[in-house]
């Protein structure tokens, strides 16, 4: 599956964005999905999942209360709706796929990634 993110862009702290993932290749019903961030001089962490169905979906410390994450299999498309954005949300973002039916938080649970989008938070 090729996974393309985008979405991201400019916002001042307090702002909301909305990233999408579109899934191309394979049904994206078929996969795990979720998102990672990278911040400038920091390693790759995990920010939302959400599982196959739909059914499940778990957070990172950080964000929870904040953001949302969704899907829509009908047009292969995952969401991360970001609210009440702070100046450390700034990174890159990635989205991610994988097979298992279950949700992981480790950066090697996922087979697949797609490219990156930047989201700048300003103070």
């Amino acid at each position: 599956v090729q996974l393309q993110a985008s979405g991201g862009g400019l916002v001042q702290a307090g702002g909301s964005l909305r990233l999408s993932c579109a899934a191309a290749g394979r049904a994206s019903s078929t996969y795990t999905m979720g998102w990672f961030r990278q911040a400038p001089g920091k390693e790759r962490v995990f920010v939302a999942a959400v599982s196959r169905n739909g059914g499940r979906t778990a957070y990172a410390d950080s964000v929870q209360g904040r953001f949302t994450i969704s899907r829509d299999d009908a047009k292969n498309t995952m969401f991360l709706q970001m609210n009440s954005l702070k100046p450390e949300d700034t990174a890159v973002y990635y989205c991610v796929a994988d097979t298992a039916s279950v949700i992981g938080r480790s950066r090697n649970f996922y087979d697949y990634w797609g490219q990156g989008t930047l989201v700048t938070v300003s103070s």
